[in-house]
């Protein structure tokens, strides 16, 4: 079965939430919107507080090329703009609305019936794209009208589909396979015709056999587009992972997949794609798993934007008495919250509670050479050495050594027997690195 060669895990899957159908969460009585929920620059704001603001209207809007459009997620009164820290740890210029009803902009179309027919040209597609916010679902929230603008000299062959979702107990994107399939894969139609290919491959680990099985039964009313099962391995869901698996292509160091011909788009974004070009919907919702060992409900809810984590917790039966962490994202990838009112943003796949057993780290021992870390990274880096020279903030080391390589995946902390927190340090050197080639950049 199709996979990447070099490195992977395999932590323990605990899908919880896996057969739990997507249910509406209740409108909250107030949202914190932050501007920016994308990577790049941030959003400008257009709205002051007292304004009165419906379902789908802009709030801040994307005046630099990397960057995406924010929407409200519900209709009310602009109470208050302040900066707040959100699920990534960072603050936040945030726009802070009291609800009032559920009105949303007339021209959304809130119709259940699955529109295939595609009326937009190529440059039309681009074009809502970027007004409806649409941006990637899948953790990084690169703005997806951008991934469509192939540069000059590049040419794109294939469109590839990452419904693998091999972070453990995150089960958002299979719901949303399952449940939303159609309407995803005239979505992935859509992204095919706005980047000019005839292709698109959906891979999906072969423990979602049911969304595979459900995937090819309809894609053969869909020209060019194909369903691939891979073998069960993390980290399958990274780009240069996912490309390797599916196409045999390796993406050169410090290049984006379009040098391989390709570009690569999550099945979360992909629906939310088709809402914004066949229902004029922009992204202010999306899909989150909120589960854990302890929790008593775990759930996949739609939530708009804005809600509070705490309110996905209440609806999935309360924070457990023994509650060590609560994580944004995975366990694997994913980073802790300091509070409950952390609000739900674009890129928040999941709310993982971890009991404090499964979230208390080992005593750090000193690394023994054992070469486990080095076996198991999928980028064929040597993250021991590249925790040691980051930690003795030796980082013209630790770009020579490329660790700028690292995928943040996690697996080389994971397996370390001494307990090391490379992966803390692999972060911190990463971000160090990558201003001072920012800086060399600009002088």
């Amino acid at each position: 079965m199709k996979t990447f060669k070099i490195g992977g895990i395999h932590p323990e899957e605990n899908k919880l939430a896996s057969s739990k159908a997507i249910e509406m969460l209740e409108i909250p009585q107030k949202v914190c919107i932050p501007v920016t929920q994308h990577l790049g620059t941030p959003s400008t704001l257009v709205v002051e507080k007292g304004a009165f603001v419906k379902v789908g209207q802009l709030i801040a809007k994307s005046d630099a090329f990397i960057c995406a459009n924010v929407h409200s997620s519900v209709s009310g009164k602009v109470s208050k703009i302040e900066t707040v820290t959100d699920t990534s740890g960072y603050k936040k210029t945030s726009v802070i609305i009291d609800v009032e009803g559920d009105e949303w902009e007339s021209s959304i179309d809130r119709s259940s019936v699955v529109k295939k027919e595609i009326i937009l040209s190529k440059e039309e597609i681009v074009a809502k794209i970027k007004d409806m916010g649409i941006v990637g679902l899948g953790g990084a929230t690169f703005p997806t009208h951008v991934k469509l603008m192939v540069p000059q000299g590049k040419k794109a062959e294939v469109l590839i589909i990452n419904g693998v979702e091999c972070e453990p107990y995150l089960t958002s994107d299979h719901r949303v396979m399952l449940e939303k399939g159609a309407e995803m894969l005239v979505g992935i139609t859509i992204l095919m015709k706005g980047l000019g290919v005839e292709k698109a491959m959906i891979g999906i680990e072969n423990n979602k056999s049911d969304a595979i099985q459900y995937l090819q039964s309809i894609a053969s009313d869909f020209k060019g587009i194909e369903v691939h099962a891979l073998k069960v391995k993390y980290p399958q869901g990274a780009e240069k992972q996912l490309i390797k698996a599916l196409i045999n292509r390796e993406v050169p160091a410090g290049k984006l997949p379009i040098e391989v011909g390709c570009v690569v788009s999550n099945a979360g974004t992909a629906f939310a794609v088709y809402e914004a070009i066949q229902k004029n919907k922009p992204l202010f919702e999306r899909v989150v798993t909120i589960t854990g060992k302890s929790v008593k409900n775990p759930s996949n809810f739609m939530v708009r934007i804005g809600t509070s984590v705490n309110e996905l917790i209440e609806k999935a039966g309360g924070l457990p008495e023994d509650t060590g962490k609560i994580i944004s994202g995975g366990p694997m990838m994913g980073k802790a919250l300091n509070s409950l009112e952390t609000p739900v943003v674009k890129g928040t796949s999941g709310i993982l509670i971890m009991t404090k057993k499964e979230s208390k780290r080992v005593e750090i021992q000193n690394c023994i050479r054992c070469g486990k870390c080095i076996t198991v990274c999928p980028m064929g880096l040597e993250p021991y050495l590249l925790a040691q020279v980051a930690e003795n903030t030796n980082y013209e080391a630790a770009e020579k050594e490329r660790i700028m390589d690292c995928i943040e995946c996690g697996s080389c902390h994971y397996k370390c027997p001494s307990g090391r927190p490379l992966l803390d340090y692999l972060r911190i050197g990463k971000n160090k690195v990558g201003q001072n080639i920012r800086n060399r950049a600009n002088n």
